[in-house]
C-alpha cells in the first residue's frame, strides 16, 4: 500500500488509461458537457429572472398572490433599506439569490472533503438544482425553488471546478488551458440558454422559460453519470483507503492560503461590476436598446448571449496567445493576469458610460454599443475568472482543495450581492453616471491588485 507523506491529488486516477482528446484527459471533457448543462441551466434561469421579477412576480404578490415567503422576505429587505419600488426590490432579490448561490460552495467543498467526496456532492447539488427550476415555474413555489438552486449550487460549484485539476500532475502546463477550455464549456451553455430559456420565457410564457433550464440540468447530471470512469478518483477516496497522509499544513501553505484569501477579497468588487450584466444592463437592454435588425426586434434576453459568445470565440485565441508567450518566457503571472482582468472590466464600461450621456427615459442605443462593452468586458474576464481557478488548484493543499475552491466563488457571494446593492442605485443616477461609478470601481479593483502584485507573488511562487 502507498503510504507517501505527498497529499498531491493523483493525475488521472482511475481514468481509462492514457487516452486524451486535443492533448487533455477525456475526463476534462466529461466535465466540460457536464458543466455546459450545469450553466445552461443557471443562465437561462438568470437571463429571466430580473425580467420575471419586475414585469410579474412582485406585482402579482402585491395584488395580493400567494407567493411563499414573499411576505417575510420583503418586510427583511425593507426594515434594513427602507419602503422600496418594484425595480430595486427586485435588484435586491436578484442580489441576494445570486450572492448566496456563491456563499454556499464554502460549505459545499468542506462536505466533500471531510465527508462524502467530490462525486457524490456534484449528483446531490445536480438532483436539487434540477428540483429547484422546476419549482419556479410556479409562483407559489418560485422562491423555495430558488433556496433549491442555492443548496444545490453549493454541492455542485466547487467540486466540478476541482475534479478539473485533479486530471492533472502538479506543475503540468496544461491545466492553466485546461481551465480556460473548460471554461468554454461553461459559456457554450451560457450562450444558447437565454436563446432558448430567454424565447420560450419572454414569448411563450415564464414557466417555460423556467421548465427548460430544468430539462439541461437532468441533461447535465446524465453525462457526469455516464462519464465517472473517465474522472480523477477524489481526495476523499484516496485518503480512506490509505494512499495519502496527511500532515500540518506549513508555513508555505498557509501563506498561500492567506494569499488566497486576499486575492478572493479584491475579487468582490470585479464580481459586484461584472454581475450587473444580469441585473441592472439587463434592464437598460430591454428599456433602452434598440434589438430590431431588418425589420425583426430579437428579444431583449438575448443580450445575455453576447458574453458567453465572445468568451468562445475568444477563449481559444487567449490560449494560443498565451502559449506564445509561455514559450517566450513573457507569460504574465495569475496574480498580473487578473490585474489586467479587473482593469478591462472597468474599460469595458467606458463606451456605454459615453453614448448614455445625456440620453432620455424612453430613448433607445443600438445593440452594437452593449456588444462593444461586453467584447471588452469579455477579455477581462477570461484574464481573471478561469485563471483565478486554476490558481486555487495550483496552490491549495490538496486536502483542502474544494474549501479554497469554495472560498473562491464566496467572493461571488460579497460580490453578487455587492451587485443587487449597486443596483438600488440605477434609477437614483442618471444612466452614464451609473456606468461611470462601474467603469471606476473597475478600475480601482485592477490598480489594487497590481500593487499588491509582489507580496502575492511572494507568499504562492512566480505562477
Amino acid at each position: 500500500m502507498n503510504t507517501a507523506k505527498t497529499d498531491a491529488i493523483e493525475p488521472g486516477a482511475g481514468a481509462a488509461g492514457e487516452k486524451t482528446i486535443l492533448g487533455h484527459p477525456r475526463g476534462l471533457f466529461v466535465l466540460f458537457f457536464t458543466e455546459m448543462w450545469e450553466r445552461f441551466s443557471y443562465y437561462g434561469m438568470r437571463a429571466l429572472l430580473i425580467l420575471y421579477m419586475t414585469s410579474h412576480l412582485i406585482q402579482h404578490a402585491l395584488d395580493g398572490g400567494y407567493v411563499f415567503g414573499f411576505g417575510v422576505l420583503k418586510t427583511g429587505i425593507e426594515t434594513v433599506f427602507g419602503p422600496m419600488a418594484i425595480q430595486p426590490l427586485s435588484s435586491q432579490i436578484y442580489g441576494l439569490y445570486t450572492g448566496f448561490v456563491y456563499f454556499t460552495p464554502f460549505f459545499g467543498g468542506l462536505l466533500a472533503d471531510k465527508v462524502i467526496g467530490q462525486r457524490k456532492s456534484v449528483i446531490i447539488g445536480s438532483v436539487l438544482m434540477a428540483c429547484g427550476q422546476f419549482l419556479l415555474m410556479s409562483e407559489v413555489t418560485f422562491l423555495p425553488g430558488l433556496f433549491f438552486l442555492i443548496l444545490g449550487n453549493g454541492c455542485f460549484k466547487p467540486n466540478i471546478s476541482t475534479q478539473v485539476g485533479s486530471l492533472y500532475a502538479p506543475g503540468d502546463p496544461r491545466r492553466d488551458r485546461a481551465f480556460t477550455i473548460f471554461y468554454m464549456g461553461i459559456n457554450l451553455g451560457a450562450f444558447f440558454s437565454p436563446l432558448v430559456c430567454g424565447t420560450l420565457g419572454q414569448v411563450y410564457g415564464w414557466k417555460y422559460g423556467f421548465m427548460a433550464a430544468g430539462i439541461g440540468m437532468i441533461a447535465g447530471l446524465c453525462v457526469y453519470l455516464w462519464g465517472q470512469r473517465f474522472l480523477a478518483r477524489d481526495h476523499l477516496s484516496r485518503t480512506r483507503a490509505g494512499e495519502v497522509k496527511h500532515e500540518p499544513l506549513t508555513a508555505k501553505e498557509w501563506k498561500a492560503i492567506g494569499a488566497l484569501v486576499v486575492l478572493c477579497s479584491l475579487n468582490i468588487v470585479f464580481w459586484g461590476v461584472y454581475e450587473q450584466q444580469g441585473n441592472t444592463i439587463q434592464l437598460f437592454a430591454d428599456r433602452n436598446t434598440d434589438w430590431t435588425v431588418f425589420g425583426w426586434a430579437m428579444p431583449s434576453t438575448w443580450f445575455q448571449s453576447f458574453n458567453p459568445l465572445f468568451i468562445f470565440v475568444l477563449a481559444p485565441v487567449f490560449n494560443m496567445f498565451w502559449s506564445w508567450q509561455a514559450k517566450r518566457k513573457t507569460e504574465p503571472t495569475s496574480v498580473t493576469k487578473m490585474a489586467i482582468g479587473a482593469a478591462l472590466l472597468g474599460a469595458g464600461f467606458l463606451p456605454l458610460m459615453l453614448v448614455t450621456r445625456g440620453l432620455g427615459e424612453t430613448e433607445k442605443i443600438t445593440f452594437l454599443w452593449l456588444a462593444g462593452c461586453t467584447f471588452i468586458y469579455t477579455i477581462g474576464e477570461l484574464y481573471l475568472s478561469p485563471i483565478g481557478l486554476s490558481l486555487v488548484t495550483k496552490v491549495a493543499p490538496a486536502r483542502l482543495v474544494s474549501m479554497l475552491m469554495g472560498i473562491w466563488f464566496l467572493s461571488s457571494f460579497f460580490g453578487n450581492y455587492l451587485t443587487g446593492y449597486l443596483g438600488t442605485y440605477y434609477e437614483k443616477m442618471s444612466r452614464d453616471s451609473f456606468f461611470m461609478m462601474l467603469m471606476i470601481l473597475g478600475l480601482l479593483t485592477g490598480a489594487a491588485i497590481f500593487a499588491l502584485n509582489k507580496p502575492l507573488k511572494k507568499a504562492i511562487g512566480n505562477v
